[in-house]
């Protein structure tokens, strides 16, 4: 829980600022720490009040981090070779789920916040001119710091998430893995059902 509650924060912090990362990298970071700092004080702030209506937090979820992360590309990328042979509908049904999962994973672990550090590195560049590797490291007292990197790529005039790298492993690289065991078993529609299960299960 402890990583979980690393990375929503980090998360939170990096997503708020997206907007400005093509204005520079000097720019980025200066705002991504005075985004982090007012939004994640909130959170802490309004603890009691986020613990007696948890829905709030999906709401700001969904206004301030969905939109900078390209949901589609993480859902082909972590079917994999299964992509091209599924219909138009199961892609949109299995990115419709992949992305609430995601969600609800990281808005529930954002309650957990307490005040962990986050600590920015310089931005890297990726494979390509439209391509960027943001480095974080996450600490709370008494433990090793997290280091937490976000791929991201440039369309349209705009950075979103496509990757979280967790300590050197790969968001996406992990549910490829279990993605590709589920289709060998039920099919694609097997794992959107299954994703749909664990998502009613997680909205109680």
């Amino acid at each position: 829980m402890r990583l979980w509650r690393c990375l929503a924060a980090a998360w939170l912090a990096v997503c708020l600022s997206l907007p400005a990362l093509a204005a520079g990298a000097a720019d980025a970071q200066a705002l991504v720490r005075t985004t982090a700092d007012k939004v994640l004080a909130e959170v802490k702030a309004n603890k009691r009040e986020l613990d007696r209506s948890p829905a709030r937090i999906y709401e700001l979820v969904q206004a301030h981090v969905v939109p900078h992360f390209d949901f589609t590309r993480m859902a082909q990328s972590a079917l994999g070779r299964h992509w091209r042979s599924a219909t138009d509908e199961q892609r949109a049904a299995l990115t419709r789920e992949f992305q609430e999962l995601l969600v609800r994973t990281y808005a529930v672990a954002l309650l957990n916040y307490s005040g962990q550090q986050i600590e920015y590195l310089p931005l890297r560049a990726g494979g390509a001119e439209d391509d960027v590797l943001v480095q974080t490291r996450v600490t709370e007292p008494g433990a090793p710091p997290v280091p937490i990197d976000y791929r991201l790529s440039q369309a349209a005039g705009r950075w979103k998430v496509y990757d979280v790298v967790i300590d050197n492993v790969s968001l996406v690289s992990n549910y490829r893995s279990s993605f590709a065991e589920q289709v060998q078993r039920g099919g694609v529609d097997g794992l959107i059902q299954q994703l749909a299960d664990r998502n009613r299960q997680l909205r109680g």
